[in-house]
């Protein structure tokens, strides 16, 4: 149980606060936390602990003194922070300052109470495994790394702790400590796996629907049947050549028949000119024919031998090209 607080006590201790000259804060901070104090103390006497932890805190802040610091203790110890509330017992006891009697008298306070709390204070130890160098919280504070393993002094009460580290899942807890109770937590940490890439999504079927057909491919008759026409487009385009270069060679040779009745020596004369000409045109068409026939054929044959053999289908009908070559004579007959 915590000792009342008397009035006069609380008079003595606002007094303290106007002589001491232990810290050079301003008149006006020294004002600020006798009145801090006075509010302070009234909430200690209603029970409102947070109040009077804030005014006292901040009285503190502005004029530091035992009987202050004792407040503080106090209302940190009535919300069940029993931990911070023995740091704040403590320090008056450190600081062991006896330069007047209330501040004497705050500091036999505080070393007869700390043992209130000291024997409510909760005991946990943490142990993360899996992972090196995790992050772990109680509470969503963050514990250092130093502090795992080891007992790790808590309020009493449920606290939530968690480890994550890059990588692996998060792992959590939540425990309750009684008042000077004792637990130990082990999370473990397992490495994330990624899903199956590429596996496809099957979606079932309804009953009744027709299974799907398959799509033709390159090697399917369709394919076949179209490197076949490409054959036989090949073999036309080698025809039609065939039949340029034999009718341009052959008025070739009569150009040249009449050019060499009328040269002599190698020499033409000018009225010769227009025969010779005509000759070299129909030397070079002639060639160029016979250059297209020979492509064309080679083509006609590399896509022949290549189209797939499928099954015999029925004759197609349209247009159909059949190259011919014969003594003195060459051509292609189509047929529909």
């Amino acid at each position: 149980m915590l000792r009342s607080v008397r009035p006069l006590a609380t008079v003595a201790m606002l007094s303290v606060l106007v002589s001491s000259q232990a810290f050079a804060q301003s008149d006006s901070d020294k004002a600020t936390a006798r009145e801090l104090g006075q509010t302070g103390q009234a909430a200690l006497d209603s029970h409102d602990w947070k109040r009077a932890e804030d005014d006292f805190r901040r009285a503190d802040a502005l004029f530091h003194a035992p009987t202050l610091t004792l407040g503080l203790a106090r209302a940190q110890a009535g919300q069940g922070r029993v931990v911070e509330a023995w740091e704040s017992y403590h320090r008056i006891i450190l600081d062991n300052n006896t330069s007047s009697p209330i501040f004497a008298k705050a500091l036999a306070d505080a070393q007869a109470e700390i043992g209130s709390v000291e024997g409510r204070r909760a005991r946990v130890t943490i142990n993360v495994q899996g992972a090196e160098a995790p992050k772990v919280t109680i509470d969503d504070a963050p514990i250092r790394a130093e502090a795992l393993g080891v007992e790790r002094l808590v309020d009493p009460g449920q606290h939530l702790i968690k480890a994550t580290a890059d990588g692996y899942k998060p792992a959590s807890q939540t425990i309750t400590l009684a008042e000077g109770g004792m637990q130990t937590v082990t999370l473990t940490l397992q490495k994330e796996t990624g899903g199956v890439v590429g596996a496809p999504v099957v979606a079932p079927i309804p009953a009744g629907t027709p299974a799907p057909q398959p799509e033709a491919t390159a090697t399917s008759s369709g394919g076949g049947s179209g490197m076949k026409t490409g054959a036989f487009v090949s073999f036309g385009v080698g025809g039609a050549g065939l039949i340029l270069g034999a009718i341009t060679g052959g008025l070739a040779l009569s150009k040249h028949s009449t050019l060499s009745s009328e040269c002599k020596d190698g020499t033409c004369p000018q009225s010769a000119s227009s025969d010779l000409s005509s000759y070299h045109t129909m030397g070079s068409l002639s060639t160029v024919g016979f250059i297209v026939a020979g492509v064309g054929a080679a083509g006609g044959v590399t896509l022949f031998l290549l189209a797939p053999k499928g099954a015999p289908s029925a004759p197609a009908t349209g247009l159909r090209v059949t190259p011919f070559v014969g003594l003195g004579s060459a051509g292609a007959v189509g047929t529909f």
